[in-house]
């Protein structure tokens, strides 16, 4: 069995040990330390936010987002339907009701013209929703300005969960900084990781450091342990932020790897019939985080599962496009807004979509046996 190529496994730069074994030497081992203090303050730099706060997951980050915007029960909360779980399930946490909005063509992610109609419903149901969550798919900026303009006219805030497109940037400006908030994730699969951790980001200073304070238990200023609203140990400990750091140095290195793996793809593959690539809007700049693509099924009779299928029997990784959360069993029953009256996007991109092996540390000629073994399967 030739050896394995992942989807996007950890690329580690090297320097990640020194800051590891500066947290040992202080003994900062705990969810505190020079190595968090720093890791916010880089990433924050890099955003081009003001603040930013380090917490355990992107899951956590969008939940601290949601409960700082004081979403609650019986509340709505519109959320990008073409994207993991862990977008919504916070919303679910605090006890309110996703409402889903489908994707455009152009971008993959969030329909401004579902998102339009989606709002003149709510205002007319005198519901209008506490927050919108808007999702960068696959390291690609939704259409920002026009999604902005919308939530702005019916003043309601904004939670860009940018968990995939760290690096990538919209009309000059940084994916993560639109909205109130922008979260970032440092999964073990990201384009960089801390193995688990992720990042709020955010203008607002008081809302920052909010935040901090519901992520270390909502601890009152008191001598003994005083405790006056709910909180949670969302926290990211300072042997992580240390691989943090280090990881961020390179960033900008693995958002032009991970470019050039997606070039190599389309310059292979781009000329096969009914194969398009995720397109990229114009005057937006995004990380190819995965490369993704879709086949058309009246022009190529392989379906994505059964490419994936084919990879997996050579020790390839592959894996089909998110499936849509208004299709998935924990979510029946919410409400749904598609991108046009019978034109469900992210359903017909579910279907036809897969994703790549896209890893900043495959080799060209790792990819080189994927691209042989898909033109193999498609007979090319």
């Amino acid at each position: 069995m030739s050896k394995r190529i992942f989807l996007s496994s950890p690329h580690m730069s090297g320097n990640e040990q020194s800051y590891i074994k500066e947290a040992f030497d202080t003994n900062w081992i705990a969810p505190l330390g020079a190595n968090v203090d720093r890791f916010e303050s880089e990433i924050a730099t890099y955003a081009g936010s003001t603040c930013a706060s380090a917490v355990s997951s992107g899951t956590a980050a969008i939940h601290l987002a949601l409960d700082l915007l004081g979403v609650g029960q019986g509340d709505n909360v519109f959320c990008s339907t073409l994207t993991f779980i862990a977008t919504a399930n916070p919303i679910l946490y605090l006890g309110a009701e996703p409402v889903f909005i489908d994707s455009d063509e152009e971008s993959w992610n969030m329909s401004p013209l579902a998102l339009e109609k989606a709002l003149i419903e709510a205002k007319a149901e005198y519901k209008l929703p506490k927050a919108v969550l808007i999702v960068n798919l696959y390291g690609q900026s939704a259409k920002m300005d026009d999604l902005m303009t919308l939530c702005n006219a019916y003043g309601v805030p904004v939670i860009e969960d940018a968990a995939e497109s760290l690096g990538a940037s919209y009309k000059g400006k940084k994916s993560g900084t639109f909205g109130k908030f922008g979260v970032f994730s440092f999964n073990g699969n990201k384009i960089i990781t801390t193995s688990g951790g992720g990042m709020l980001v955010s203008d607002d200073i008081e809302q920052i450091k909010r935040s901090r304070f519901l992520a270390t238990q909502a601890r009152d200023q008191a001598m003994h342990y005083q405790h006056s609203v709910v909180g949670y140990n969302y926290r990211m400990s300072n042997v992580l932020a240390g691989i943090g750091r280090a990881q961020l140095e390179v960033l900008d290195d693995r958002v032009i790897a991970r470019r050039a793996v997606f070039e190599r793809y389309a310059e292979a593959l781009g000329e096969i019939d009914g194969l398009e690539f995720m397109p990229e809007l114009e005057n937006t700049f995004g990380n190819r985080w995965l490369t993704t693509l879709t086949l058309d099924p009246e022009k190529i009779e392989l379906t994505p599962n059964n490419l994936i299928d084919a990879l997996a029997e050579e020790n390839i990784e592959a894996r089909p496009v998110w499936k849509p959360l208004h299709l998935q069993p924990l979510f029946e029953g919410c409400k749904y807004c598609s991108h046009g009256e019978n034109d469900d996007v992210s359903k017909r991109l579910f279907e036809r979509g897969l994703c790549l092996p896209s890893g900043s540390n495959m080799t060209v000629e790792e990819q080189g046996r994927v691209i042989f073994l898909i033109k193999q399967q498609l007979r090319m």
